[in-house]
């Protein structure tokens, strides 16, 4: 909830047409523009999670959402005024707004004539709702960063302060009081769908009054000529070009077009043209680096993507109280974007490697940092703990966990595949003793899939099968899987040669 906070305030600061506009927006203009301008968000995710990440698009936007036929990307339509929700989603890599679709290109013969179309595409493309979109994207973008760093130093001031400091600037004072007063009746106004109209009053007054504050600041120079880049991403067997070639004629369209200025690395504009047998996709790009990396500031070798750990979790559909528990968590991850999404579920994260506790460790307290810089107050923490175990002998009573999510060694860059044979048996087996009967649940990813068949065959008097989820992990071709803990009480091997031999 303090994400979509942070996010509504934002969104209510920005100035829809920063250094484009010669002649003052009215509030009226504002809220018309607002009203009408819908448009519609391509997401990559994780691969094989694309319907998970579909149900999350229609649970917290109420949006209907299309799963491409190119695996990993979802595509569905927003109203302007969402975009800061968007950004919120927590199953969703990177994010682009789509210029145009075609479902069915028809491509020429030869390789002339498909790049000669390609150049002529781009004086075509209806480039003005896309532009304004991310326009307002950057702005929003630039106005976080900019309240990140003043709540950094607020919080700063606070620690080092203790009441005998000196005081804080009057005009400070006054603007962070405003932008508290603002962000409160957003968020309300939001909450209560009756009153929704309120919302777009209240954005345009504060995106008029973000117009006088700039026509009344010292005029900035001529307008910038933005730099691009076009990046190209291609499936098919059919086409008769490559990525580049398409990248290169397309985005020197582009340049003639808009003037633009190319640049490989220091772009402000990514131009997206995806191709897909015979769909294409033109699109601009609303992320700078992967929304994964929201969490995580100790990497480790294997160390898991957060929307990935989002989807697993989503996966097993935790309910409020649920003990959810990673035995084997590394840099802690999964059970770090549990305690962040399900905060009224208790998670542990566990391993047997104290480097990697040491980094899951430091990654909670990164985190309960963040949260208490970005609040602006004491944290109340997280409903999550670290504990240093062996994954064969939890220090955990009997069916007293309600869930179990980990990610098992592949037996690649962590432990080997002969190690498997013996570890992942004794694993299910002792997963098996603390998940609760009849109601526990498992979500286990692995690439192992050989010897992960094997150990679960012999383990049918205590795990069920639901379900099978085939993803790409850094290229390697992976499973996770949904088990149900069967209602048969757990008994102990050593308990059941005793009484054979009797």
């Amino acid at each position: 909830m303090a994400d979509v906070k942070e996010a509504i305030n934002q969104l209510a600061n920005v100035n829809l047409h920063v250094n484009q506009c010669s002649v003052p927006m009215t509030e009226t203009d504002v809220r018309s523009e607002s009203e009408h301008l819908h448009v519609t968000i391509g997401a990559t995710v994780p691969t094989g999670f694309e319907q998970t990440a579909a149900d999350e698009v229609r649970e917290k936007l109420g949006s209907s959402c299309k799963i491409s036929k190119d695996r990993g990307k979802i595509y569905f339509d927003i109203a302007v005024e969402s975009l800061a929700q968007v950004h919120c989603l927590r199953s969703v890599d990177n994010l682009f707004v789509v210029v145009q679709e075609f479902k069915d290109y028809q491509f020429k013969n030869t390789k002339e004539e498909v790049l000669k179309d390609f150049e002529d595409l781009a004086g075509k493309l209806p480039w003005s709702d896309p532009l304004k979109v991310w326009e307002l994207n950057t702005s929003f973008k630039k106005k976080k960063t900019k309240r990140k760093k003043i709540n950094q130093n607020s919080s700063k001031r606070k620690m080092i302060d203790n009441g005998q400091g000196d005081k804080l600037d009057e005009n400070d004072v006054k603007k962070e009081f405003s932008d508290n007063i603002v962000g409160s009746h957003i968020l309300d106004y939001y909450e209560n769908p009756a009153i929704k109209e309120e919302i777009l009053t209240l954005v345009g007054e504060d995106l008029a009054s973000c117009n006088d504050e700039t026509d009344e600041g010292p005029k900035e120079t001529e307008l910038q000529v933005l730099k691009f880049r076009v990046t190209c991403s291609r499936a098919g067997e059919r086409h008769c070009f490559t990525s580049n070639e398409a990248a290169r004629d397309f985005g020197g369209a582009v340049q003639d077009y808009f003037k633009w200025k190319a640049d490989m690395t220091n772009f402000d504009v990514e131009v997206l043209l995806n191709i897909h047998d015979n769909e294409v996709i033109v699109g601009i790009a609303l992320t700078e680096e992967s929304l994964h990396r929201r969490n995580i500031t100790h990497f480790g070798p294997t160390t898991l993507r957060s929307t990935l750990a989002y989807g697993m979790l989503r996966l097993c559909a935790p309910q409020p109280t649920d003990i959810i528990v990673d035995p084997m968590c590394g840099t802690g991850a999964i059970p770090i974007e549990g305690a962040t999404e399900w905060y009224n579920c208790y998670h542990i994260a566990g391993d047997n490697n104290p480097l990697a506790m040491k980094r899951a460790a430091n990654n909670i307290s990164s985190l309960l940092t963040k949260n208490q810089i970005k609040e602006g107050k004491p944290s109340w923490g997280l409903p999550i703990d670290a504990v240093q175990w062996d994954i064969c002998n939890l220090p955990l009573r009997t069916g007293s966990v309600d869930i179990i999510v980990t990610d098992m060694p592949f037996g690649k860059r962590m432990g080997s595949k002969k190690r498997n044979w013996n570890l992942y048996p004794s694993c299910l087996q002792e997963m098996s003793r603390v998940c609760r009967p009849g109601t526990g649940r498992a979500v286990l990813l692995t690439q192992d899939k050989k010897c992960f068949t094997k150990a679960l065959s012999g383990m049918g008097h205590v795990w069920r099968k639901v379900h099978t989820v085939w993803v790409n992990i850094g290229g390697l071709h992976a499973a996770v899987y949904l088990l149900k803990r069967t209602p048969q009480a757990f008994v102990h091997p050593s308990e059941n040669v005793k009484n054979e031999s009797d």
